[in-house]
């Protein structure tokens, strides 16, 4: 039977691209997190990548770290977030990721947290800090529990890694497109160096698809990285976004105009 992910890449028709979301969960306020997630879903929102705060997010940049600490000074905590998942799922199938740092997964339990993901419907993982092969344990719970394994690539990753990171992954592979932490950064930054190196992804990553992410702020940033891929990722931005009109009343409905604005452009 497919999973979520693999059922939203094999339906996908045309030249339209698939547009994940990377939220911190609870951020800006673990009490409108639902409704928001159901505004990010109505603007477009193909797969939503649910951030698990953590205290010490060294990859991440000022606007993630941030928002981590929102969400920590919030009480967010994994069980809270598998809670939110669940009240999530009473209304939408759209695929979930948890992503985040091994220490908090690891202080949860390998087996107690794979087993809490699936009967909550998490249907992937992304941790950045444990590369293929070094944690075998997560290869066997993902499996058994039926938790896709998604991997990383970036600029500096070798043609022959970027093989075994593919045939490593399920889901999609995250192609990293600048090397440092993440965060919004200026298109042509972007765009001028992810071309060449999308196309060696391409050559190197045949089994899984493959999404974009790191630096996109618009619409044209999403589709000028994209071209090559199956579809783009955009999280500082979004976070960034939702504070600058956090708490306004009409908060949730602005930050879906500007979801619906970085997937399809001003109509």
């Amino acid at each position: 039977m497919k999973g979520r992910l693999q059922k939203l890449f094999s339906e996908k028709t045309g030249n339209g691209k698939v547009m994940s979301l990377f939220l911190t969960a609870g951020f800006p306020d673990p009490s409108h997190s639902v409704e928001l997630v159901r505004e990010l879903e109505r603007s477009g929102a193909d797969i939503l990548e649910l951030g698990m705060p953590f205290s010490d997010p060294l990859a991440d940049g000022p606007t993630i770290q941030y928002a981590s600490k929102v969400a920590l000074d919030q009480g967010v905590h994994l069980d809270s977030i598998f809670s939110m998942v669940q009240q999530i799922r009473s209304f939408s199938e759209m695929p979930i990721v948890l992503m985040g740092y091994i220490n908090p997964v690891m202080k949860y339990g390998l087996d107690a947290f794979f087993l809490k993901a699936e009967s909550s419907g998490v249907d992937g993982i992304i941790l950045p800090d444990v590369p293929p092969g070094e944690l075998p344990q997560l290869d066997e719970l993902s499996r058994k529990h039926h938790i896709d394994l998604i991997h990383l690539v970036a600029p500096n990753t070798s043609e022959e890694r970027m093989k075994e990171i593919d045939n490593a992954s399920q889901g999609f592979v995250y192609c990293v497109s600048v090397t440092g932490v993440t965060g919004a950064r200026e298109g042509e930054e972007v765009s001028r160096s992810v071309a060449g190196f999308i196309r060696t992804v391409r050559n190197n990553v045949k089994r899984n698809p493959v999404l974009v992410g790191f630096g996109i702020r618009t619409h044209a940033d999403a589709m000028a990285v994209s071209t090559q891929t199956e579809g783009f990722i955009v999280g500082s931005a979004l976070i960034d976004y939702i504070r600058s009109v956090y708490p306004d009343p009409d908060w949730i409905r602005k930050t879906g105009d500007f979801v619906r604005e970085l997937k399809y452009g001003r109509e």
